[in-house]
């Protein structure tokens, strides 16, 4: 077991839009079936890069890399499923989007993925394609995509008490389901922390990643619309939120298929999210 050992700078409260919340229903508290398993960051020889350290041992946010060192570009995704929604899985509701992560294969665009626990268990062998393929980095979701704080586009919410190990726990699924090396990072539900879930997450020592750009492809219908928002919206350096479920994304595909070609004749080159904290001063 390797341990997360560095801890984080903390930020003031806030919480930032998707543009709309995924759906949730069910009880305030993420379902907790036992003992937490404790986390397992990257047990690569190079430890992934995080931000560094801050009073209080808060987690630090990143939010997009450096304007100034070229033009780079994160396409982050994330894979969200909560707890309760297993039944509508089970009868025919499609949470992951294959077509997407070939068409990101097939265009050869690396992106990190950001997986709650609760899709790892449900598709356990893409989240173990995902997590070996080195086109891709597999970070961490929350178990039940439940909120970290109150008021976050109506999902339920984990307790205080519970934040820690439900974090803890979806390591465990990530691991589980045959991820390898998931990376140190952690993308609140809905993006929404305060320094409480800061605080509460800071001993794991995950560095919170949030984005500068909003697909706004949550819930959409109109491709061409998602596409214009991240062609107006990128800037060197910056995290795009996109999301890889079909039932609440299915445009997703589409919107890569057009903003790829059009952000490369522009110069920009795609990386991973680790790269971007690896430019950033200050990472350990």
């Amino acid at each position: 077991m390797i341990r997360l050992a560095r801890r984080l700078a903390g930020t003031t409260a806030v919480c930032v839009a998707l543009g709309a919340a995924l759906a949730a229903c069910g009880t305030t508290e993420a379902p907790h079936a036992g003992p937490p398993a404790p986390s397992r960051p990257s047990s690569s020889a190079t430890p992934p890069p995080t931000l560094a350290p801050g009073p209080g041992g808060a987690a630090p946010v990143f939010m997009n890399g450096p304007r100034t060192l070229g033009k780079t570009v994160a396409f982050t995704f994330d894979a969200d499923m909560t707890a309760d929604q297993g039944p509508r899985a089970a009868a025919g509701e499609h949470f992951d989007n294959p077509a997407l992560i070939a068409t990101l294969r097939r265009l050869k665009v690396p992106a990190t993925i950001f997986m709650t626990g609760r899709w790892a268990d449900e598709y356990p062998d893409q989240a173990r394609s995902l997590g070996r393929d080195p086109q891709f980095e597999v970070a961490n979701h929350s178990y039940s995509h439940y909120a970290f704080t109150g008021d976050c586009y109506g999902l339920p919410t984990v307790s205080a008490a519970n934040m820690k190990s439900d974090v803890e726990r979806a390591y465990a699924a990530l691991l589980r389901a045959g991820v390898p090396h998931p990376m140190p990072y952690f993308r609140f539900p809905g993006g929404c922390y305060d320094r409480q879930a800061l605080r509460a997450v800071g001993p794991l020592g995950v560095t919170a990643v949030q984005w500068d750009v909003v697909s706004g492809d949550a819930f959409a219908t109109d491709a061409d619309a998602v596409a214009k928002q991240v062609l107006d919206g990128v800037k060197p350096g910056s995290v795009v939120v996109m999301h890889c479920t079909r039932s609440a994304a299915p445009t997703t595909e589409q919107v890569v298929r057009t903003v790829v070609p059009e952000l490369r004749k522009q110069g920009f080159r795609f990386v991973k999210v680790s790269e971007l904290i690896g430019e950033t001063p200050g990472h350990r």
